[in-house]
């Protein structure tokens, strides 16, 4: 009976050698979890963060482009109004000559003494009126189209840049 107590020994020292062992590697175990825990942690932190400043760059961006297209917008709006304004005032200037020229007619009509003098001059009258309204339409038109591209310029430019922006990452 002696032996049992050697052996029980025995059988305890290597139950408590196991056990710490155990202890040692679930220790290691879960020193090594946590840390590999960590760094995949802070590597998607790292890629949520890099995601979310792509975002709010490209957030901002839109939000710049936007202004710019208001901007450009407003620009195009502008150069529109006041440019009408002086297409008006030429159209006005036109009407007011051709009525003063039709005065100046009628009073040379006022004043015939023979058909032949009022054919004449019904003739000359219509003759300038024509030419006169033939030239200052195509003065007006040249103004019109002058106007259409002043006021078109800033929208182009945006469109310019909006496919030269947008475009690349299509391309590449």
């Amino acid at each position: 009976m002696a032996a049992e107590p050697k052996e029980g020994k025995r059988s305890i020292a290597l139950v408590t050698d196991n056990a710490a062992k155990d202890a040692a590697q679930a220790k290691k175990f879960m020193e090594d979890g946590a840390g590999q825990a960590r760094a995949t942690m802070e590597k998607n932190m790292e890629q949520v963060t890099k995601t979310a400043e792509g975002f709010f760059k490209a957030a901002e961006e839109a939000a710049e482009f936007g202004r710019g297209n208001m901007e450009a917008m407003t620009k195009a709006a502008q150069t529109f109004a006041v440019g009408m304004q002086d297409i008006g005032k030429q159209v006005f200037a036109v009407s007011q000559a051709l009525t003063d020229h039709a005065m100046e007619s009628a009073k040379a009509m006022a004043a015939v003494k023979s058909l032949k003098e009022a054919a004449d001059i019904q003739a000359a009258f219509a003759k300038a009126s024509m030419e006169r309204s033939m030239s200052e339409a195509a003065k007006l038109q040249e103004a019109t189209f002058k106007l259409a591209e002043q006021a078109y310029a800033p929208l182009t430019a945006r469109m310019t840049l909006a496919v030269e922006k947008f475009g690349k990452p299509l391309a590449a």
